[in-house]
């Protein structure tokens, strides 16, 4: 069963796939959505289909832009994180009163946001603003992309307390800076990744500890040309899944301890965009415009089975917003994805049945 959660002639997307947009134990979640001619954030009752407006913000001037997808939720209270206008905004998801906790510097960019564990602070790389210099849209169709890899900004990774008592630059270095993933067990340790061409950066994944600012690789490249992440931590909070292809181009899946022990990475049959799992036992991907289904794979006895067609969803991918990012279920029963089949983006919520009933999908990466 395949259920459309949104339905409106302007684009309605959840959240980006490393964060979790689920609240109030589960049974809600949290998207943004273009209506009235203005983007802001809802939260929906997943058993009756209501939702509520959480915010109602003016747009801001061109060319800037708003969008929900780095929202974050604090996963010990009714809160949640999303930036406007640089400012860092905190909406209560039970009253939905706004309160800024933080402004972002002048000449900077802001990016992803996550909460750590213990639900005291708010994590995020923010880099140079470097719009001046070179034409920037990296929302719709990544338009300066290796320009900014190319720059080497200034980056910052910026701890926020979500109470507004303060915040403090953690890490700073001329690498852009992006993805900063907190760990969903663990509130000292984050991963943060290099922006650019996966096979071009110095490396990918890299871990950071909040308590001692040490910071290092997380599966270093060992060969050249060889492709790496889109990375997300499992839900144990200490291991981190990833994907990539060797320098051939053949496609593999692994994860990996934060401590680049432990590490589990086999060839991948079929592709993705996007991927997200809890664990092994199931993972999650996009497909592509080519093959535009939800699809499945399990890791047993050393290798990854599938993939399994789960459904069709004919995403387009044009911008992030329309991304189709899925996204596992607390309980790993459901599929939340953004789609756009009839022309506008809306959210789908797709049920889960036993791995070996579904059909198999295509192995050659389309």
């Amino acid at each position: 069963t395949v259920r459309q959660l949104t339905n409106y002639k302007g684009h309605s997307h959840h959240l980006y796939f490393t964060n979790p947009g689920w609240h109030a134990g589960g049974r809600r979640v949290l998207f943004g959505s273009d209506r009235a001619n203005r983007t802001n954030l809802f939260s929906m009752d997943l058993a009756t289909g209501e939702f509520v407006q959480l915010t109602d913000l003016a747009p801001p001037p061109a060319p800037e832009h708003l969008d929900f997808l780095s929202t974050c939720v604090n996963p010990m209270r009714e809160e949640a994180y999303f930036w406007y206008r640089r400012r860092l905004m905190a909406v209560d998801l039970q009253l939905g009163g706004l309160r800024e906790i933080y402004a972002a510097p002048d000449g900077f960019a802001t990016n992803m946001l996550n909460c750590t564990a213990d639900g005291r602070y708010v994590c995020t790389g923010i880099y140079e603003d470097l719009s001046s210099r070179f034409r920037v849209d990296l929302g719709n169709g990544y338009v300066g992309f290796r320009e900014y890899f190319a720059a080497h900004p200034l980056s910052q990774v910026v701890r926020i307390a979500t109470d507004g008592s303060g915040a403090e630059t953690v890490f700073a270095e001329r690498h852009w800076i992006g993805h900063v993933n907190t760990s969903p067990t663990q509130p000292s340790l984050l991963t943060f990744c290099h922006e650019g061409p996966w096979e071009e950066v110095d490396n990918r994944i890299w871990g950071l500890d909040l308590n001692t600012g040490r910071v290092w690789p997380i599966r270093p490249r060992t060969h050249a040309g060889e492709r790496v992440g889109h990375e997300y931590w499992l839900a144990d909070g200490i291991r981190l899944g990833y994907h990539g292809t060797t320098a051939e181009r053949t496609p593999f899946y692994g994860a990996i301890r934060y401590d680049n022990t432990e590490q589990v990475e086999a060839p991948f049959p079929g592709g993705s965009t996007h991927f997200h799992s809890h664990d092994l036992s199931l993972i999650v991907g996009d497909g592509s415009t080519r093959d535009p289904y939800i699809l499945l794979w399990r890791y047993e006895n050393g290798a990854f089975e599938g993939p399994r067609r789960l459904c069709r969803h004919r995403g387009s991918f044009h911008v992030q917003q329309l991304h189709v990012h899925p996204r596992l279920s607390p309980d790993s029963r459901q599929v939340l994805f953004t789609a756009d089949p009839a022309g506008y983006g809306n959210l789908y919520l797709a049920e889960i049945p036993e791995f070996d009933r579904l059909p198999a999908a295509r192995r050659d990466g389309g």
